[in-house]
């Protein structure tokens, strides 16, 4: 029997989409862990009326995997017209809410909704149950609720959540086994670090044998990062998770178009340096790869199948894998 390459993925929002989007293709097992801490837009909404965990970052996993994606994008990111009963909300979360209302467990509707539409990789959530993340600002002031933590426009000392809440053993068992386990991209403190503070994420990566990497972000995150270097992106990691758990980060340093760095000037959003220097000094491989794109709407991005190819790259042992 083949064995392939065990990878798992960390994160939420739209930046765990994008790598996920390249991976899908290459001939691994592939795994997304993802965040269930947003509380805004639809997925705020639902997860109050309904008392569920949130669907939104689910949703735009399940996109990114499938294997018709424009088709089932379409679909997914359908909004009723507000003013509607069902306005505001994609087809996509109505879809995720009524196959947990179904199973009356969310990882179980991942599980039948993957079956479904024909997605080979795991798409596990971060945890079972509705959370409240917290964040506490360097000032000490508390804000309740991921979408109201960036809001503040205060540096932001830690996340956290009121009680200690487990992972899954399933995720853990997943984490523990891996030979290769990436961090983001995304928002570092609302989509990253909210997965790594649950209880028992520590110790899986801790006995973990493979290999950690951080794909960090390109753009500082106005309410999260602003002046951020990848230094520090990497130490936010490193005050979680501890020193000696990451290995290597991912990052492009090559130029990017004035004229698209004069657009983030605008919304307080400049470029993330990297710091060579002060991330090898922790012990951690600095892979510097040409993987970043300006798309359509001067955005700029990882490009998925760039990224997929490095991290394919990254992986170690070849000798144990397709034999």
């Amino acid at each position: 029997m083949t064995k392939k390459p065990k990878v798992v993925v960390i994160g939420g929002g739209s930046g765990i989409s994008v790598v996920l989007r390249g991976l899908k293709y290459l001939p691994i097992d592939l795994t997304a862990i993802v965040s269930v801490a947003d509380d805004g837009g639809s997925s705020g909404a639902l997860r109050k009326e309904f008392d569920s965990p949130p669907p939104g970052d689910l949703r735009n996993v399940l996109i990114a995997l499938s294997d018709v994606e424009p088709i089932i994008e379409d679909v997914f990111q359908y909004r009723f017209e507000k003013g509607t009963s069902l306005g505001g909300h994609p087809l996509g979360n109505l879809l995720i809410l009524a196959m947990h209302e179904i199973t009356g467990d969310i990882g179980e509707a991942m599980y039948r909704l993957r079956k479904l539409f024909n997605i080979k990789a795991k798409i596990l959530p971060a945890c079972p149950e509705k959370v409240v993340l917290y964040g506490e600002m360097e000032d000490g002031e508390i804000v309740e609720g991921e979408s109201k933590i960036p809001t503040k426009d205060k540096k932001i000392k830690r996340v956290f959540f009121k009680r200690n809440i487990k992972a899954p053993e399933l995720n853990l068992k997943e984490l523990e086994d891996a030979d290769l386990i990436v961090f983001g991209i995304g928002s570092l403190y609302t989509s990253v670090l909210p997965n790594l503070i649950l209880d028992g994420i520590k110790q899986a990566l801790k006995k973990n044998k493979g290999k950690v990497v951080y794909v960090c972000n390109a753009m500082q995150q106005p309410g999260e990062t602003l002046g951020y270097t990848a230094y520090d992106h990497v130490k936010a990691l490193c005050d979680v998770i501890g020193n000696g758990i990451i290995d290597e980060v991912i990052v492009d340093s090559r130029a990017i178009p004035q004229e698209t760095l004069d657009r983030y000037k605008k919304y307080q959003g400049g470029r993330v340096i990297v710091d060579k220097e002060k991330i090898e000094d922790l012990g951690i491989r600095v892979v510097d790869r040409d993987i970043l794109e300006v798309d359509s709407r001067g955005m700029v991005r990882h490009h998925p199948y760039k990224l997929a190819a490095t991290l394919y790259s990254l992986i170690d042992k070849w000798g144990d894998f397709y034999v």
